[in-house]
């Protein structure tokens, strides 16, 4: 544990792993801490190392010498309302009095249900569910740590995310797979409302922005999106249209997810979360993109980009 990191990483998930790669695509020396020590398709010049982030102390010797730590780490879905504040607790305490600043990976749960007005960093966090709860506390736990001056905290806040590795997301394996199989893509709620969604590159581009931007400390920050209004219908017609397949898709709504979720843990907790597919879900991410110039990947881009990736992961090998 010798050696020290200007960047290091927390969590090796679709986030994480893009923070790494375009740290690593700038030359930056970057440390990425899972719990198992292992990641494949590691990027090059990246070192992967196992550690404890319940414990403060070890936060602290896994981040010596760093300019800034990415806080991508989560336990499982299921569990995070028991298991994802004492993390971030544990990070927090681990960080604080040292010289590191602190990004937040966060979502946007912590708002609630907004009956489809866009969203903004301004929205007061009215959170109805256990995860929106569980991430509302947590993000006001970090900011009070920065107005206190025991660590500087700034937050990359994302809608659903899709590309490479993000197989778990709404838009991931259960939609790529059977496009590219000409099979009906399988979604989440309604098709034919707006459903922003984040390209997980610009995640991770925008989080390495906000830990090297002091006019980022203390906020929060929607991440740019491209076509932010784009319905889930249209999104699966372009992709189709780029991958060269019929555009075929099936909706899963609340009372079939529920079903799943009799036995699948992942498929329960999502049933609180559906209220996001079943209005307008729309992110203005207007503040960051003026802040600091940055737009997203054009939507057409990126999904070449994602569809270049399924085709070189076959679900096989997952």
């Amino acid at each position: 544990m010798s050696k020290e990191f200007q960047h290091v990483v927390f969590g090796s998930g679709p986030v994480g792993r893009s923070i790494a790669e375009a740290l690593s695509a700038r030359g930056e020396t970057v440390r990425v801490v899972n719990r198992s020590g292992h990641l494949t398709e590691a990027p090059a010049g990246v070192e992967v190392t196992a550690g404890d982030l319940y414990d403060p102390a070890a936060v602290r010797a896994l981040t010596q010498g760093a300019k800034v730590v990415y806080q991508a780490a989560q336990p499982r879905y299921f569990e995070w309302p028991q298991k994802f504040p004492p993390l971030q607790h544990a990070i927090i305490a681990g960080l604080s009095g040292g010289s590191a600043k602190l990004v937040l990976v966060e979502n946007l749960y912590l708002y609630g249900a907004v009956n489809g007005v866009p969203m903004t960093e301004e929205l007061p966090h009215a959170a109805h569910t256990r995860k929106g709860k569980t991430r509302a506390e947590m993000s006001a736990a970090a900011f009070a740590a920065h107005r206190e001056g025991r660590l500087r905290v700034t937050a990359g806040r994302a809608s659903d995310f899709f590309g490479p590795w993000a197989l778990g997301s709404t838009m991931g394996e259960r939609a790529f797979y059977p496009l590219l199989a000409g099979k009906p893509a399988q979604l989440t709620g309604r098709a034919d409302l707006p459903h922003t969604h984040t390209y997980v590159g610009d995640f991770g581009r925008s989080l390495v922005l906000l830990g090297e931007r002091d006019e980022a400390d203390g906020q929060a920050w929607h991440v740019p999106n491209d076509r932010p209004r784009i319905t889930q219908a249209e999104f699966i017609e372009l992709a189709a249209q780029i991958a060269g397949v019929q555009p075929r898709f099936s909706a899963m709504g609340k009372l079939m997810m529920a079903l799943g979720g009799l036995f699948i843990p992942e498929a329960r907790e999502s049933v609180e979360m559906m209220y996001e597919f079943d209005q307008p879900f729309v992110v203005d991410s207007g503040k960051f993109e003026r802040t600091f110039g940055m737009s997203a990947t054009p939507l057409e881009e990126a999904l070449q980009a994602t569809l270049d990736w399924f085709r070189a992961h076959p679900q096989a090998a997952h």
